[in-house]
């Protein structure tokens, strides 16, 4: 997995609405979540709680991008349903998630199985990782990491 002080991968990835791109985005801090499933009740919630900050992360100069394995279909149908904000990367054929370090073997009751961790990464202007967290517990997240981010702006 990605560490602080590794330098943020640059991709391109789908998503339901065209697509994002690092380089698109230089000189600005990024948010990249990854989250296991859309539509799923931590998904959604981590999504939701993302959404209803997105105004306070523009106003850092912070894009945001949460990741999982769905097609864009689906990421469309998710957005719409939740009326969500942020972007909804679909890596469903590019391999990013293998690149931050977070397609991992999973096991629900004693089978094992790959999937993503969830986890989130938060890169400086500079595209420098200035923070990770590993195995994200959803409630009260995305206001740490919010938090995180002002601390770069005080």
């Amino acid at each position: 997995m990605l560490k602080i002080n590794d330098k943020l991968p640059e991709f391109e990835i789908l998503t339901d609405t065209g697509n994002f791109k690092t380089s698109d985005n230089q000189g600005k801090n990024i948010v990249v979540f990854f989250f296991p499933r859309a539509d799923t009740s931590g998904c959604t919630a981590e999504s939701l709680a993302f959404t209803n900050l997105q105004t306070k992360f523009d106003k850092l100069n912070c894009a945001v991008i949460g990741i999982s394995k769905d097609n864009q279909k689906k990421q469309g149908k998710f957005r719409e349903k939740y009326k969500l904000s942020c972007e909804l990367g679909a890596d469903f054929e590019n391999n990013i998630c293998e690149k931050f370090g977070v397609w991992v073997e999973k096991s629900m009751y004693g089978k094992k199985y790959m999937g993503i961790q969830r986890a989130t990464f938060l890169s400086n202007t500079n595209g420098i990782i200035t923070n990770v967290w590993e195995k994200v517990k959803v409630p009260g997240h995305a206001e740490d990491v919010l938090e995180e981010l002002q601390k770069i702006y005080s």
